[in-house]
């Protein structure tokens, strides 16, 4: 969804920074594939940060991110940016990591439901950032839901919840991965 929507803007030639924010698994090659896409926009990317927040569906890894430590780190990225910025070497594009072709995403099992205590506000329609959630019976679009948890985060009731044993068994498949603290990433 993110790389349709920055299709249809014409950077014209602007610097761009590139910023992926993962939950402390692995970002992939999403990073690459931003910088492609914004370059492919028109953009010329300076620099790019993967960042560390908390996980979006499963909190218990590196809650409480950023923390400190990130702020400290993200403000000397934006510093050595700042330097870049002003030297010579901001003419040239950042090697980023990644691979191309891009590993594709997997088919997000985790879809929240509507539950009983749905009262029919429309906040978690209207939050969604790619309109997946039907506006008569708020059920989401398995097809189009991103599993973001947007919806479950913002609706007032409590009224949407995804399977716990879904969540248990994709915990368990990303918990070696997930659990050492990584660290943010700038690439210059």
């Amino acid at each position: 969804m993110a790389m349709q929507r920055l299709s249809r803007i014409n950077g014209s030639g602007a610097k761009c920074i590139v910023v992926n924010v993962y939950g402390n698994r692995a970002f992939d090659d999403a990073l690459l594939e931003m910088a492609d896409g914004a370059t492919a926009a028109g953009f010329k990317i300076i620099a790019a940060i993967a960042a560390v927040a908390e996980h979006s569906i499963m909190h218990q890894f590196v809650t409480s991110r950023p923390d400190g430590a990130d702020e400290l780190k993200l403000g000397e990225f934006a510093k050595a940016i700042a330097e870049q910025l002003q030297s010579e070497a901001a003419a040239t594009q950042p090697r980023i990591p990644g691979n191309r072709p891009y590993v594709k995403a997997g088919a997000v099992p985790l879809v929240p439901k509507v539950t009983g205590q749905c009262v029919s506000c429309g906040a978690c329609a209207k939050s969604c950032p790619v309109t997946a959630i039907n506006t008569v019976d708020f059920s989401a679009d398995k097809s189009l839901c991103i599993a973001c948890m947007r919806c479950v985060e913002t609706c007032p009731q409590n009224a949407r919840s995804i399977s716990k044993i879904m969540v248990k068994a994709a915990s368990m498949a990303i918990k070696k991965a997930a659990s050492q603290r990584k660290e943010c990433e700038l690439y210059l």
